[in-house]
């Protein structure tokens, strides 16, 4: 099971926590306001009090094993800063910061996190499904539980056609498009009996659990 850390618990990391812990996967959360902790806790596996800018604090947690980590700490460019050294320092192998202007997102690039986001332009849910699969490369929700992503092949898809692997019945999604990333020439309506070669993406529609369950084939 992913296991996944959310630092701070405004709107925008809780509703991180929120859809990763939906989706099934290990969510510690922590923030140092109780109040906001009580919100979050029916949205992680373990909510708790405590500072995320302490490497102490996020070892004890369990962070060093974790697969991504979100940092969400509002306004504060220090407490964001140091709590993704903390992350760094336990190996984190990925850390999303939520910043709110572009001086800020420079220093956090400089320190080399995986990316930065503002949430006006991408929202948590967003977020939350690119990185509990690393086959998403991008996904637009539609509402009431529908989407849209598009993704790279699973190995074994590869080398067959969009008939035999009959998405429809298998996954209960639609192929919309075929993406060849090496011409970068995308082919809406998709021939069902063109071969899917490695260079190949997939753009697919469904439901959401639908989607997760075609993300992690492999």
């Amino acid at each position: 099971m992913k296991r996944f850390v959310v630092v701070g618990l405004g709107n925008f990391g809780t509703s991180v926590a929120e859809a990763l812990h939906a989706r099934g996967y290990e969510v510690i959360a922590l923030d140092i306001d109780e109040a906001a902790v009580d919100r979050a806790a029916r949205h992680a596996t373990r909510a708790v009090v405590g500072d995320g800018r302490e490497p102490r604090t996020l070892q004890r947690l369990g962070a060093e094993d974790a697969d991504a980590a979100v940092v969400s700490t509002g306004r504060s460019i220090t407490a964001s800063i140091l709590a993704t050294m903390a992350l760094q320092d336990l190996g984190v192998p990925e850390i999303y910061v939520d910043v709110i202007s572009r001086n800020q997102a420079r220093v956090l690039e400089k320190l080399g996190v995986t990316e930065t986001i503002f949430p006006e332009r991408e929202s948590g849910l967003r977020l939350a499904k690119r990185i509990a699969s690393v086959r998403i490369m991008n996904y637009i929700d539609v509402g009431a539980g529908f989407g849209v992503q598009e993704m790279t092949l699973p190995a074994s898809w590869v080398g067959q056609c969009l008939r035999a692997l009959d998405l429809p019945r298998n996954f209960g999604i639609s192929a919309i498009a075929i993406h060849d990333m090496k011409r970068n020439v995308m082919m809406p309506i998709p021939d069902l009996d063109i071969e899917l070669g490695q260079d190949n993406t997939l753009l697919v529609a469904g439901r959401d659990e639908d989607l997760a369950r075609a993300a992690d084939v492999k």
